[in-house]
């Protein structure tokens, strides 16, 4: 039995798909991966993309610091519920730190890394983002249709104008570049672990991995899962062991 057994199930408010399972945005998977890993109690809550605004007011989550081109307020996903402690909290890195400080056992920020984890979130984001579109595109494939057309309007705006399908080759070459770097990363490690030991720095790459593999096309995936030698696959299925998600 988890020494958390007796605790009120925690909300997490995720964003639905018409995939099997619901889950995609890596974002709501790293709190859900930091959660099964402690062995917290929780509950999910599945949001429209398009709905995301209004669900996060009705229950008091601030909105991002920052605004969109617009001027309007951007309320995004994860966020987390905690009725043991009555916090509401937005973003999933704040998520991350709230839930080691709650609940440290089983620690995700080992050898006090939380300060060098958040500089490896920011960087591993940047990396990442000169592919974005592709990914983007694809993601509007496995959402409701009143969702997407949202999705694509606020993301173009904040993110990448359109059109996304423009950019597939160039986002390809990115893609692979940014493996390429972060496969030199692992290997400045004892190879299976980022920081030498489990910890959120694997869960943030894995959630990545996990989108690719939820929303890209059958032949996209399989690029992927044949960079370096299948190790972005190993990644996902080590993390998704750990946190007793596999």
């Amino acid at each position: 039995m988890s020494q958390y057994s007796t605790l009120q199930s925690l909300v997490l408010y995720d964003i639905v798909s018409e995939l099997p399972g619901y889950y995609w945005s890596p974002n709501p998977a790293k709190p859900r991966f930091i959660m099964s890993y402690k062995g917290l109690p929780f509950v999910t809550i599945w949001v429209e993309y398009k709905d995301i605004s209004i669900a996060m007011k009705s229950i008091g989550a601030k909105p991002n610091k920052d605004k969109r081109v617009d001027g309007t307020d951007v309320y995004s996903i994860p966020v987390l519920s905690d009725p043991n402690t009555g916090a509401i909290i937005t973003d999933s890195l704040e998520i991350a730190s709230y839930l080691e400080k709650t609940y440290p056992e089983k620690s995700v920020f080992a050898n006090k890394s939380e300060a060098q984890i958040r500089a490896f979130d920011a960087t591993h984001t940047s990396l990442n983002l000169p592919s974005i579109a592709t990914i983007f595109l694809r993601s509007t494939e496995i959402m409701g249709a009143s969702s997407v057309k949202f999705f694509v309007r606020v993301r173009s705006m904040d993110h990448v104008p359109l059109p996304w399908e423009a950019r597939y080759d160039a986002d390809w070459e990115s893609l692979e570049k940014a493996h390429n770097t972060m496969y030199e990363w692992y290997q400045k490690s004892n190879g299976k672990w980022i920081m030498g030991d489990f910890s959120y720095a694997d869960i943030i790459v894995a959630c990545r991995v996990l989108w690719y593999k939820r929303v890209l096309k059958e032949d996209e995936w399989a690029k992927i899962s044949a960079w370096h030698g299948g190790k972005w696959v190993q990644v996902l299925a080590d993390v998704e062991k750990e946190c007793n998600l596999a």
